[in-house]
């Protein structure tokens, strides 16, 4: 029953960069491979071909005498192809130079013949061995292309000054980059220059070194480990150098207005998931720490967002299961399984509870105990040290802090939609307010947006027993996620009697007595269609709440986010922000991870400042089933343009899918990307009913650089839906055993049995 299933593994792959055409790239590819097949069997090792170099020293000094023009440019193009394949055993030849050329022509000629070499190697990566090159060094590429786009020209003048890098990985690496050719020739003409006055000097002397390396003493190493070191770190110091000035600029108008005495270390503004976390962390670091919130504690989350949500969601379950009872063999007598009874009251009721018993968590008691400061009102910057409290009196109390966190959370977006204000419309913020006053559930529902909201909204309405019309402008639900995701999402609701019209637009809201009605247009037909609704939720994306906290009149230009750095700083060193104000994530769970750096770098930061890092952050859509995803999908791969594996795995085959399935197959899927050739996880995605639960064990394996086969040899309970991401793992498994260790096996248990 724990048998390994699956699918295969299939690879996507990029067509590569350039204008070579596939008969040319072969063409070129057998010559190199002959090439360097070549000079591995006639090529020297380092040892011998020093050793030949001292015994023919003197004839080649002859030969250069007798025709220098025609040895210099032989051994120019020589040295040019040598250094195009990065073959071993090339400073053979840097030492060679100077012990028949000198000093001055020996540096001349390996100076331009290995910078050109490097160029054509290059070039070479570029247009030539694109895709091979990423699915060998994959991380490596990411990691370099993010160096260059960072610090540019001096990241690989850096690399050319410390001769402990392979010159020729330099070459190829910085060939996948987004850098010019003659930004590359030039840094490498410069940057080389170092090394090849040192090993050609060392070929004045000749006799006294038996292998290249020693051209190397440790003093001259040193020296060039040095200077390397040193020009990686100027772009750090001169950019660093360059935003203490710009701040010292920034602040001038300020500076009178600077307090000699602060009140608190830390003012956090906005009381969510953020703004908690940041007040919780700078407790716990001892700091004095100040919370103001204008509403109530606990943010959208708590009051709008995904604890109300989550707990209609579950009743939408319940309501699921009794109307499919009969599927499991359970007839409950008393109740009609095509209308369960709905107590709406009592469902809105619940949802109060289950918000009032999280509450404590968010509590001011519980902050106040931890040390925090907490304060009702709302908050205004007046300058990067200051902040106005205006308090429910309409008092105003002004704080003195050293650094400030903004963490104030969204709204959302509200269309301008003709007719929209005159129909009573509801979002997120305002839906669970509206449903209260409800006495029954509205039976007509039109929701707005195919994302994560309107596609749980809707889904949970319907299974409530709404009927409820899903309108998307987009070609699909769900864009962000790959389309068999968006297809099986919209299958489900469907299935649960959601209406779904994608790439329909909204044209213009009517109101006629008591009859509501929107317009929506379809962008395939052109056709008009008339929706009449009870209740009309706008669900059409969020955006940062970033008016009247004073950060226009500070001169912080904000738009859809409040512009930060990499270390979640604003253009004001002592002001940071965390969460949906600074995007580009709307998640709670992404609000918190952000807090950790805002409020660690607003304490510390002028003795230690950490990047934040969103690279294994998860997301999860809790429509029924489920989708979970971290890292890399389909689509963002393809995007960014990075090859992958694709291994899925169908809940179809899974036992516990099966075992919690009615009359109709489980759906649902595991779906792993993985670096080509390799256990390596890229990202992965599941659909189905624990996928938030199950995604965790890919988020910990990305996190700690594990791949599928530590999860494939990793115990899991039997019968869960965890084991999915188990034979997902040994789909990909099956897919890499080499055949032919297959054909030797068969082979050796054909011996076996005799």
């Amino acid at each position: 029953m724990t048998e390994p299933r699956g699918h295969t593994a299939q690879s996507q792959r990029r067509t590569p960069r350039g204008r070579w055409t596939p008969g040319w790239r072969v063409g070129l590819l057998l010559a190199l491979a002959a090439a360097v097949a070549l000079w591995g069997v006639l090529g020297p090792d380092e040892a011998s071909g020093l050793a030949v170099l001292k015994a023919q020293r003197a004839l080649l000094v002859a030969w250069y005498q007798d025709v220098p023009w025609q040895l210099r440019a032989g051994f120019f193009v020589l040295y040019v192809l040598l250094a195009t394949l990065s073959v071993p055993g090339i400073s053979v030849f840097t030492v060679a130079a100077g012990a028949v050329f000198g000093l001055g022509w020996g540096v001349l000629l390996v100076s331009f013949a290995s910078t050109v070499g490097a160029t054509l190697s290059f070039w070479l990566s570029r247009y030539l061995l694109a895709d091979w090159l990423r699915a060998r060094m994959g991380p490596r590429v990411m990691a370099v292309r993010a160096h260059v786009e960072r610090e540019g020209a001096f990241y690989l003048l850096s690399l050319r000054l410390m001769p402990v890098v392979p010159f020729g990985v330099i070459n190829l690496l910085m060939g996948l980059t987004t850098m010019r050719t003659r930004t590359f020739y030039a840094v490498s003409q410069i940057g080389m220059l170092a090394s090849t006055v040192v090993f050609v000097s060392a070929g004045q002397q000749l006799g006294s070194i038996q292998n290249a390396s020693e051209a190397l003493q440790p003093g001259m190493l040193g020296a060039l480990l040095g200077l390397g070191l040193l020009v990686a770190l100027l772009p750090k110091i001169a950019k660093r150098v360059l935003e203490l000035l710009r701040q010292r600029k920034l602040l001038a108008p300020w500076r009178s207005q600077r307090p000699r005495q602060f009140d608190t270390n830390l003012v956090v503004i906005g009381a969510g998931a953020g703004g908690l976390v940041s007040a919780y962390i700078a407790a716990a670091a001892q700091a004095k720490v100040t919370l103001i919130e204008a509403r109530a504690l606990g943010g959208d989350c708590l009051h709008y967002g995904c604890v109300p949500s989550k707990a209609l969601i579950q009743s939408a379950k319940v309501a699921h299961q009794v109307r499919t009872a009969a599927q499991f063999g359970v007839q409950p007598p008393a109740l009609a399984l095509d209308a369960p009874a709905l107590d709406w009251p009592a469902l809105m009721a619940r949802i109060a509870r289950v918000i009032a018993s999280i509450a404590p968590h968010d509590s001011a008691e519980r902050y106040t105990a931890l040390g925090v400061d907490v304060l009702q009102g709302h908050a205004k910057i007046t300058s990067p040290w200051t902040v106005d409290v205006t308090r429910p009196d309409h008092s105003v109390q002004r704080i003195r802090t050293r650094s400030i966190v903004i963490a104030a959370g969204a709204q959302p977006v509200v269309p301008d939609l003709p007719g929209l204000h005159e129909v009573e419309f509801a979002t997120s913020d305002t839906l669970w307010a509206q449903l209260a006053l409800c006495s029954s559930l509205p039976q007509r529902i039109v929701v707005l947006g195919g994302g994560p909201i309107g596609c749980e909204l809707g889904q949970a309405f319907a299974r409530l027993g709404a009927n409820v019309t899903l309108v998307e402008a987009g070609p699909r639900l769900l864009a962000r996620e790959d389309e068999d995701v968006s297809v099986l999402v919209q299958t489900a609701l469907q299935a649960d009697g959601v209406r779904v019209l994608c790439a329909h637009s909204a044209l213009r809201c009517d109101r006629t007595g008591a009859e509501k009605t929107i317009t929506v247009r379809s962008a395939a037909t052109g056709l008009e269609h008339v929706l009449a609704f009870d209740l009309l939720i706008c669900a059409v994306g969020r955006r940062a709440r970033l008016t009247d906290y004073g950060l226009e009149e500070m001169g912080i230009k904000v738009e859809r986010t409040v512009p930060t750095n990499a270390y979640l700083q604003t253009v004001f060193p002592s002001i940071y922000a965390a969460g949906d104000v600074a995007g580009p994530y709307q998640l709670t769970h992404a609000a918190a991870h952000q807090a950790w750096y805002a409020t660690v770098n607003a304490l510390f930061g002028d003795f230690k400042r950490f990047a934040a890092d969103y690279r294994h952050l998860p997301a999860t859509t809790f429509v029924a089933p489920e989708v979970a995803r971290v890292g890399l999908n389909e689509q963002e791969a393809q995007a960014q343009g990075v090859r992958y594996e694709v291994t899925r795995f169908d809940l179809a085959d899974l036992d516990r899918a099966l075992t919690d399935a009615g009359s109709t197959p489980p759906t649902g899927f595991v779906k792993v990307l993985t670096v080509p050739g390799k256990d390596r996880i890229l990202g992965a995605t599941i659909v189905a009913p624990q996928a938030g639960d199950m995604l965790a064990e890919y988020v910990l394996a990305m996190r700690h650089g594990l791949g599928l086969k530590a999860i494939l040899g990793t115990v899991h309970a039997y019968p869960t839906f965890a084991e999915a991401n188990k034979y997902a793992a040994g789909a990909w498994q099956r897919a890499h055993v080499p055949k032919r260790l297959l054909g030797l096996a068969r082979v050796f248990h054909a011996w076996r049995r005799g």
